[in-house]
């Protein structure tokens, strides 16, 4: 951690948590929280998700619209998985991390299911696929190019976008600020601001 940061009083209040949001009404222990979109964008059904077990136990899964915690099947033609996209936080040791989905091939999505249960996915990947979320506070996300990277231990893949000048593959490659980070939390309803200043 930069010591500027260290000396920043709001990120030493957000670090020693006990505090509610202003905005939800959410106790936080302190450090970061991530933000996670509960489906793709392509996403047409209702908000109940069905049980992992639909697609890891169906043989007939790859012709159903589904929607797990982890997989997603449209029309049998479209497959997406959940993933993690981190950002690091300059001057501190961890990442904001954003839960998003991204497209897979089929035969790498059958892959992934295949071996989901194993733990043992380190190996596979990296993948192609599409970025399948639209985020608050950027240009428009959707369909950015990235890479899946399958992680060990039942992890939800890592996500790095493609090298471009879009704003949200710049700040992957080099980090936000604590100042954006509070915004972005902003942005999606939780603008901790006020609490970390009082």
């Amino acid at each position: 951690m930069s010591s500027d940061l260290n000396q920043d009083p709001r990120w030493i209040r957000f670090q020693d948590g006990d505090w509610i949001c202003p905005c939800c009404g959410a106790r936080h222990d302190g450090g970061l929280f991530d933000l996670a979109c509960d489906q793709p964008e392509f996403w047409q059904g209702g908000k109940e998700k069905s049980p992992n077990s639909k697609v890891l136990t169906s043989d007939n899964f790859l012709a159903d619209n589904v929607l797990t915690e982890d997989f997603c099947v449209l029309d049998g033609e479209h497959f997406f998985v959940r993933c993690v996209l981190q950002l690091p936080l300059i001057g501190a040791p961890d990442c904001f991390g954003f839960g998003v989905w991204a497209t897979l091939s089929k035969p790498n999505f059958i892959l992934y299911v295949n071996t989901f249960d194993s733990g043992e996915q380190g190996g596979l990947g990296p993948w192609f696929g599409w970025f399948s979320n639209r985020l608050k506070g950027y240009p428009d996300t959707l369909n950015l190019k990235c890479q899946v990277k399958p992680r060990e231990g039942r992890q939800r893949p890592c996500i790095d976008l493609e090298s471009t000048a879009h704003p949200f593959a710049v700040e992957q490659r080099g980090g936000i600020t604590f100042d954006r980070l509070l915004e972005i939390y902003a942005l999606n309803g939780h603008d901790v601001r006020r609490a970390l200043s009082n």
